[in-house]
C-alpha cells in the first residue's frame, strides 16, 4: 500500500551533522584551541546524543529540548577534552550548529519532489524551532514539523511514531519512516508503519562501519532522497 505520509529521520538523513559540526568547532577553535581535531570533537559530541535522551524516554527526566541536551554534553565534552566555551553567547552560537547543519545534495530537491504525492514531515528528535532553523538554512521546506514536542518524548520510544501519525490523523500502515538508521526502521516497523532506508555512507566519515547496508527487508531502499521519489511512484 502507498503511504499517505513519509516521516523523516533529519540528522544523518536529510542533513550531515557531522561536516556542520567540525566546521563550527573549527571556528571555535581559533579563539580556543583545541590539542584534539574537530572531527574528535564531533564524534564525541555525538556519542552523548543518545545516552543523553535515554532519561527521557525512560520517564526519570521530564521532557527537555535537545538545544538543552546538547549543552550539557558540550559542557561534558569540554571538560574531558579539555577546551574552553568562552562565553555564554559563545557556548550558545556552538550550541546552535545543530540549527545550521548543511543538508546533502538531494535532500531539498527531492523532499521538494516527494511532496507532489505526500505529506512530508520532519520526524526528528529536534525540537520545532531547530527544525524551521535548518529547513530554512538550506531551503527545503516541510509539509508539517512533527519534532519533540509534539510527541514529547524521543525516538525510538515507541510511543514517539504513534504518536505522530496520530497527529496526522493517519493509521501507522498509512505512513513510512524514512531513515538512514536500521534501528529507527526498526523501532518504526514494529509500531507498524512502513519503512524505507536511505543510504549514507559516510554520515559518520571515511571509516564509518554502521548503516552502510540495510539490516532487514524494508519496504524499500534508496541511495538518495530523489530515488525514493522515483521508487515511490512505482511502489503499491
Amino acid at each position: 500500500m502507498k503511504p499517505k505520509a513519509l516521516l523523516f529521520d533529519v540528522f544523518g538523513t536529510v542533513v550531515d551533522w557531522r561536516s556542520g559540526i567540525i566546521r563550527d568547532l573549527t571556528i571555535h577553535f581559533k579563539t580556543y584551541p583545541c590539542s584534539h581535531d574537530p572531527a574528535v570533537i564531533a564524534d564525541a559530541w555525538r556519542a552523548e546524543y543518545q545516552p543523553s535522551m535515554e532519561p527521557v524516554r525512560s520517564g526519570s527526566r521530564g521532557y527537555v529540548d535537545l538545544d538543552t541536551l546538547h549543552g550539557e554534553n558540550l559542557e561534558s565534552i569540554a571538560r574531558q577534552f579539555e577546551f574552553e566555551l568562552g562565553t555564554t553567547s559563545q557556548k550558545e552560537w556552538l550550541v546552535k550548529a545543530w540549527h545550521r547543519l548543511p543538508c546533502w545534495p538531494d535532500s531539498a530537491n527531492g523532499i521538494e519532489s516527494l511532496k507532489e504525492q505526500f505529506i512530508c514531515a520532519s520526524q526528528s528528535n529536534g525540537h520545532i524551532a531547530l527544525a524551521v532553523n535548518l529547513a530554512k538554512y538550506n531551503q527545503f521546506s516541510w509539509d508539517v514539523i512533527l519534532g519533540a514536542e509534539v510527541v514529547r518524548t524521543y525516538k525510538p520510544a515507541p510511543e514517539s511514531y504513534i504518536r505522530a501519525c496520530n497527529a496526522l490523523g493517519l493509521q501507522p500502515n498509512e505512513c513510512m519512516m524514512v531513515a538512514a538508521h536500521n534501528t529507527d526502521l526498526a523501532a518504526a516497523r514494529a509500531q507498524g508503519l512502513q519503512t524505507a532506508f536511505i543510504r549514507r555512507p559516510n554520515e559518520h566519515g571515511p571509516t564509518q562501519t554502521i548503516d552502510l547496508e540495510p539490516s532487514d527487508n524494508w519496504e524499500l531502499k534508496a541511495e538518495s532522497i530523489i530515488e525514493l521519489s522515483r521508487l515511490l511512484d512505482d511502489y503499491d
